[in-house]
């Protein structure tokens, strides 16, 4: 009697993709991803910016600033300037600051803050 050998399973190869941390895990304007945190940068600006620099281990008074956000920038090595830093703090700081607070949101679920 001849056998045959029957290939029951084949190797399968995963492939895991990592999320890429040198960028913002959202965009400035992606408000709709975190409706929360919008409107606590709306309506309390200050108690948004305080829990910002809590987080970082900074002084509350330092949340908003164009420093905060480079620092944060520095740190997850995301690209940008300080002039673009002072452009968009200047121009948009509600979105700033809750870009940031989103940022660090996904990065604590990530396992990286």
């Amino acid at each position: 009697m001849d056998y045959q050998t029957a290939v029951v399973t084949q190797p399968q190869v995963v492939v895991t993709m990592q999320p890429n941390t040198n960028y913002w895990q959202t965009d400035l304007c992606d408000c709709f991803s975190d409706i929360g945190v919008c409107l606590c940068g709306m309506f309390c600006y200050y108690c948004l910016a305080c829990r910002v620099a809590s987080d970082m281990n900074e002084c509350c008074c330092c949340g908003s600033s164009v420093t905060m956000r480079a620092v944060y920038r520095t740190k997850y090595n995301i690209p940008g300037s300080i002039c673009g830093d002072t452009c968009i703090i200047g121009c948009c700081p509600v979105l700033s600051l809750c870009q940031i607070r989103r940022d660090i949101k996904r990065r604590k679920q990530m396992g990286i803050f």
